[in-house]
C-alpha cells in the first residue's frame, strides 16, 4: 500500500547563548590585588638575582675569553658563554612566558662548523648583549617595584596601626622626620591626628593602585627585550 508523505515542521533549535567571560573586566584583573599583577611582581622580583647571575657569568666568561683570545684557549671560553647565554635566554623566554602571557619563537639553532661555526652564532651574542643591557634595568625596577609596593601597603594601612606609636613608642604619631638643625632648633613632624592620618592613608591607597600601572610599564622594557634579543 502506498503511503504519501507526511509533511513535518522544522523544529527550531535552541538558541545558543551568548559566551560569558568568567574573568573579571579589565580594571580589576589589573587591580593591586589581581593575579596577574602579583605575577607581574614576581616576575620583578625573580629578575634581579638572575640578572645578578648572568651579568656575572657573562662578564666572567667574555672576559676570560677575549683576554685568552690569542691562544686556542680563549674560543672554548667564547663559546661556552654562548651556550650559557642561550641556556639563560631559553629560561628567561620560559618566565615571560608564564608570568607575562608573552609567547615568542626559539631563535635559530646553533650554526654548524665547530668552532667557527659557534663563534658565528648571532643569536648566542644577542642573548649575551640580552645580560649586558638588562642588568642595570632590572636593578632599577626591582628598586622602584619594591619601594612602591611597601610604601604603598605601610601608609595605605597606618589607620590600623597608628595607636602603637603612642602608646609602646612614645611618639605623638608617626613620625615623618625629626632633626636639629645647626642653631640648635629641633624640627619634628609627627602625623597624630585623625585628618592626618586619614589623608595618608589616601596617599597610599593611591600608591597600591599606581604600582601594578608603573610596574606593567616597566616590564614592557623586558617584553620588548625579550622579542629583540632572545625570540627568533
Amino acid at each position: 500500500m502506498a503511503t504519501a508523505d507526511i509533511p513535518t515542521a522544522d523544529i527550531p533549535t535552541a538558541c545558543p547563548l551568548p559566551h560569558v567571560s568568567e574573568q573579571p573586566a579589565g580594571a580589576v584583573r589589573r587591580g593591586p590585588l589581581s593575579a596577574a599583577a602579583w605575577r607581574e611582581y614576581g616576575y620583578v622580583f625573580t629578575s634581579f638575582p638572575l640578572a645578578i647571575a648572568g651579568f656575572v657569568l657573562a662578564v666572567t666568561l667574555f672576559s676570560l675569553g677575549a683576554g685568552l683570545a690569542v691562544t686556542v684557549v680563549g674560543f672554548p671560553v667564547l663559546v661556552a658563554l654562548l651556550a650559557g647565554a642561550r641556556g639563560l635566554g631559553a629560561g628567561e623566554r620560559g618566565r615571560a612566558s608564564g608570568l607575562l602571557g608573552l609567547r615568542t619563537k626559539e631563535p635559530a639553532p646553533v650554526p654548524a662548523g665547530g668552532i667557527k661555526g659557534r663563534l658565528a652564532d648571532v643569536a648566542g651574542w644577542k642573548a649575551v648583549l640580552f645580560q649586558f643591557v638588562m642588568f642595570p634595568w632590572r636593578i632599577a625596577s626591582f628598586v622602584v617595584t619594591l619601594t612602591l609596593l611597601l610604601t604603598g601597603w605601610v601608609v595605605a594601612l597606618l589607620p590600623l596601626y597608628a595607636w602603637v606609636f603612642p602608646t609602646f613608642v612614645g611618639w605623638p604619631g608617626y613620625q615623618l622626620f625629626d632633626w636639629t638643625d645647626g642653631a640648635g632648633v629641633r624640627h619634628a613632624y609627627y602625623l597624630e591626628s585623625f585628618w592626618q592620618i586619614g589623608a595618608a592613608s589616601l596617599v597610599g591607597i593611591g600608591l597600591v593602585l599606581l604600582t601594578p600601572v608603573v610596574v606593567r610599564a616597566l616590564n614592557r622594557v623586558d617584553r620588548a627585550a625579550v622579542r629583540g634579543l632572545l625570540a627568533g
